[in-house]
């Protein structure tokens, strides 16, 4: 199976039918390149993984101290990203951390590696189908510095996206050092994507269906061995430093039992799911607005502190009103209250919605370097508990469990928001390790999708690559005449 994009039939950057020959890199000079087998693969494979699951830990640890310093003023790298922040000794100064922040990024990102602002993923899809998996190797190191500054010092981006372009960086450098074909350094290129989202959620079958739904322009054991064996090694490494504990915990469930009132549930979770369909696409369009907004600014640096100037207000006057800073960072903290029934209330649960939805654009409009996998879920548990809040409170015939509607709220904001919906459905099922929650997950994010794109037929990935005139396939299809034509040839 393969995608086909106007960009293999013009350059054929991820054509890989010469075993020796020269394959032009869209503008890069073209080197003499050798196919390598299968073991020299498996094993560069096994080092990729390795390599990227300690560029997890130490991106996590970057991040910890940065956070540390910048809201407590001491010097640690130890920090649970499970809970909230103290209320930092600066006080109402605060609402200046962000700023600082902003300069370190935009100069970092304006000075170094341009490439490093942002999603992340736009970038590595960018890469893939544009320009022969080639990423320059300062990429791993700005965009580690960059994204870790950025959400070390509040602003609400996720670590994901961060480390899918480290990975993905050090995929295409191994590619690059070694001079294989572009076929190949693509594919090394998927493989290191997926296992930096392995090691960072602890996910490694959500890494490798990351990799193959978002990131292969082509699936054969050719590309889902290398993706595997790395994504699995990075997922090894991360577990040794971390633990297997998920992200976030979850509470015991109750199950789904087959009977008339599952079948109202059913019904609900559908209807959730349609609800976040609304909010994927409200968030994609709201992004949109937020960096054509932006962008009319011309100078980067007032650009971006004005930005995160309006995001340090929000998080303080949360904290001055609510006791927390809610939106600052990754937002686990939050999404851990919901999820053990320390957060309730139908009001807040939507306000916290909002402001997270809005922190977000503001955050990555501005030019802000961070991924958008984290904030979706944060949004998708505010969304699905909040409408459990609202059903409690109609006092249905059958209970309504609000961490399950948080869950599968976080599954369909997830996949409808960034189009990955097999990912979105193994990442939380490995997060909550619930397989009474398969059925409900699938319903709600199939439903999510359809919606989203009735609405907005890009995903919050492909949408910026439009805007830059490079537009990816959105689907897998098999190439029937491949057979018919290698026959005919033999």
């Amino acid at each position: 199976m393969s995608r086909k994009t106007a960009a293999s039939i013009d350059n054929g950057s991820n054509v890989d039918r010469d075993a020796g020959g020269l394959l032009p890199d869209n503008g890069i000079l073209a080197v003499e390149t050798r196919r390598l087998g299968m073991i020299q693969v498996s094993f560069l494979a096994i080092f990729l993984g390795v390599v990227t699951g300690f560029a997890a830990i130490g991106f996590r640890a970057l991040i910890g101290l940065v956070h540390n310093f910048a809201f407590l003023g001491r010097f640690a790298i130890q920090y649970d990203a499970n809970v909230f922040t103290a209320p930092s000794p600066w006080g109402m100064l605060v609402i200046l951390v962000p700023v600082v922040g902003a300069l370190g990024v935009t100069f970092l990102v304006t000075v170094f590696a341009p490439e490093a602002k942002g999603r992340g993923v736009p970038e590595v899809l960018d890469a893939i189908y544009y320009r022969g998996g080639v990423i320059r190797p300062i990429v791993a190191v700005i965009k580690s510095l960059a994204s870790a500054l950025a959400i070390g010092t509040g602003s609400a981006v996720g670590r994901e996206g961060p480390i899918v372009q480290i990975g993905s960086a050090l995929g295409s450098t191994l590619g690059q050092f070694i001079k294989m074909p572009a076929g190949q350094r693509i594919t090394f290129v998927a493989a290191g994507a997926g296992a930096g989202i392995a090691a960072t959620f602890n996910t490694p079958i959500g890494g490798i269906m990351f990799a193959i739904e978002l990131m292969t322009p082509e699936v054969s054991i050719t590309t889902f061995l290398p993706i595997a064996l790395a994504t699995g090694t990075a997922t090894f490494v991360g577990q040794w430093f971390f633990g297997q504990r998920p992200p976030v915990t979850v509470p015991v469930l109750p199950p789904l039992e087959a009977d008339v009132s599952s079948v109202a549930t059913l019904c609900l979770y559908a209807l959730l799911g349609a609800i976040t369909g609304l909010s994927a696409a409200g968030f994609i369009r709201g992004l949109h607005f937020a960096e054509n907004n932006f962008d009319k600014i011309r100078n980067r640096y007032v650009r971006h502190v004005l930005g995160m100037l309006m995001v340090g207000i929000l998080i303080y006057l949360l904290l001055a009103t609510f006791g927390h800073y809610y939106v600052e960072g990754v937002g686990y903290p939050t999404i851990q209250a919901i999820l053990l029934g320390q957060i309730s209330g139908t009001t807040l649960l939507a306000l916290l919605f909002a402001c997270e939805m809005l922190a977000t654009s503001i955050s990555l409009g501005s030019g802000s370097s961070g991924g958008i996998v984290s904030p979706a879920l944060f949004m998708g548990a505010t969304i699905g508990a909040a409408f459990a809040a609202a059903l409690s409170a109609c006092h249905l015939p059958f209970a309504i469990n609000l961490p399950s509607f948080a869950i599968i709220g976080m599954c369909a904001m997830v996949g409808g928001s960034t189009g990955a919906v097999m990912t979105a459905v193994t990442m939380i099922f490995e997060m909550t390790r619930d397989y009474d929650l398969i059925v409900p997950m699938i319903l709600a994010v199939a439903v999510s999708v359809g919606i989203r794109r009735l609405l907005s037929r890009e995903s919050i990935y492909t949408l910026e690559l439009l805007r830059r005139g490079h537009p990816i396939p959105k689907a897998l299809h098999a190439e029937v005449m491949d057979p018919i034509l290698k026959e005919g040839d033999l």
